[in-house]
């Protein structure tokens, strides 16, 4: 009996402490300013277009946020993080004492998610009477996953969704556990006392990508060019960025790969395919159902926007330019006024602006010793990139086009493509092959023992005004060229034959190239 009192002594004092505190929600909506730094698709070519559903680059957030922490322990949620975000990249800053978990929460509210989450859960059917238009609703149960047919249990039966049907819809009572409105990453943490905190969350998202594109103009006599940039901002996030300090980086950093899956494609539409052998009513095209009576049940909400709204900045009188920096071996282009990412759209905004730069229209090849004929040669614009040229610019890789006066208006005349460039250094774009400027390649003499052979190079030009060539002579290790009937000059370590060819005319060259002595 003592033995029993004692043990309910022992258990009226468990009661008496009651059971442990819950703990407390603190939920962050929206942060109080935002950093948005977009990196290009590892791999992507400079002209290469954007994948506008499918974007493979990726972007540093960084988010400052306030909120006002209890004393003890707490889960902070912050809400409208990116849909894409890494979330073993994010780094949570300003906390009295960091952070002890943190959990993703992206699956968003979207047709097929809702679909997929309400497996064996009541849902109603809603269509239009084909006859009277009237709103005809059946109960129902979701018996299969949302890839396939559509199938329902009634009490009828099981039967395909939107076969016998098409203007049938399918209406939720409620939303299923696991699925949020907005992308949230929640974090649990402690405070010793009340805190008003100011946080900074930084983190990695996919779903991101950025191209530069250039408009070369030229002016009359094709010694100079008017030339405009613009830099393309593209999101296929479900998340909006408004009034960020957004900026680009050009270059090529290491990323390791990740397997992203699917889960930034939550908003994404929900299909179905009919059983096999089922005939649709030959009915004429029912009137659109009316909608649902409101806060009856949770409706499919509205697709989100397609990629294919795109969203250009108005140019002003005088055009805010975004600036270049220094980052280590990279280059950092920085918009310096505020701009919205939005969500799956894109955007420009002006990275620069030049008159009067200095252009050398040209056209190049290169010896292939032998016997060739009419070989065409490729039309290339030569830029310096000095600001004694026009320029001085650290030029991000993209996609130029050219334009020429002709008559009262300009026309495309070739694009082409730029690499990442310094200042400093030689431009050389490529427009494609000309019609009009060809080379010849003839074989000559040879010695008997092979060690020496004659070539003859002739570049002929049908244009109506002299053309500036250049040719590369390329030799094996080695080889070198022992004689020649005009001067030769150097570049990259390679001979180059440099000639201007009269309108209509033609240029010649003669050269022996000898092999390396035994």
């Amino acid at each position: 009996m003592r033995r029993l009192a004692l043990a309910c002594c022992a258990l009226s004092g468990l009661a008496v402490a009651g059971p442990a505190r819950a703990e407390t929600v603190v939920t962050s909506a929206a942060p109080a300013g935002v950093a948005v730094t977009i990196y290009r698709e590892p791999g992507r070519a400079p002209d290469g277009e954007l994948d506008r559903d499918w974007l493979g680059g990726y972007a540093l957030v960084t988010e400052t946020r306030e909120v006002d922490l209890p004393a003890g322990a707490a889960t902070l949620r912050f809400e409208g993080v990116a849909a894409g975000m890494l979330a073993e990249t994010a780094l949570v800053r300003g906390l009295p004492a960091g952070v002890a978990e943190q959990n993703l929460d992206a699956d968003l509210i979207g047709a097929r998610n809702l679909y997929a989450r309400s497996f064996g859960r009541p849902v109603v059917l809603k269509r239009a009477d084909p006859l009277t238009g009237a709103l005809v609703e059946e109960a129902g149960v979701i018996r299969s996953g949302p890839d396939g047919a559509a199938i329902i249990q009634t009490r009828e039966g099981f039967r395909s969704a939107r076969c016998a049907w098409p203007d049938e819809f399918v209406s939720y009572a409620e939303v299923p556990a696991g699925l949020v409105a907005r992308p949230t990453l929640s974090v649990r943490t402690t405070a010793p006392a009340p805190v008003h905190a100011r946080i900074t969350l930084s983190y990695l998202a996919w779903g991101f990508d950025w191209r530069a594109d250039y408009v070369l103009t030229m002016q009359p006599g094709a010694a100079r060019a008017d030339l405009a940039a613009w830099v393309t901002l593209a999101s296929s996030d479900d998340t909006s960025f408004a009034g960020a300090d957004a900026a680009v980086v050009a270059g090529k950093p290491e990323k390791a790969a990740r397997d992203d899956g699917d889960r930034y494609r939550a908003g994404q539409g929900l299909s179905f395919r009919c059983e096999a052998g089922q005939v649709m009513p030959a009915y004429p095209p029912p009137p659109p159902p009316p909608p649902p009576p409101p806060m009856a049940m949770l409706a499919v909400p509205a697709p989100a926007v397609a990629m294919d709204d795109i969203i250009v900045t108005a140019q002003r009188r005088a055009p805010v330019m975004v600036r270049a920096e220094a980052l280590g071996d990279l280059k950092a282009y920085r918009v310096p006024m505020p701009t919205t990412i939005a969500a799956r759209a894109q955007k420009q905004v002006a990275l620069a602006e030049r008159r009067g730069v200095k252009v050398l229209p040209l056209l190049k090849g290169q010896a292939q010793w032998g016997d060739h004929d009419d070989e065409p040669l490729t039309t290339v614009l030569r830029l310096v990139n000095r600001r004694a040229d026009g320029l001085g610019l650290a030029l991000p890789a993209g996609r130029l086009v050219v334009l020429e006066p002709h008559g009262g208006t300009v026309l495309p005349v070739g694009e082409g493509t730029l690499d990442d460039r310094a200042v400093g250094e030689e431009i050389d774009v490529a427009l494609g092959a000309s019609t009009a400027v060809h080379l010849r390649e003839e074989e000559g003499d040879e010695a008997d023992d092979g060690r020496w052979r004659d070539y003859t190079l002739t570049v002929s030009n049908a244009r109506a005004q002299p053309v500036r060539v250049e040719l590369a002579l390329p030799l094996n290790d080695g080889d070198r060229i022992v004689r020649t009937s005009c001067k030769l000059a150097r570049k990259n370590g390679q001979p180059l034959w440099r000639v201007t060819v009269p309108a209509g005319g033609r240029a010649r060259l003669a050269v022996r190239v000898a092999e390396p002595a035994a």
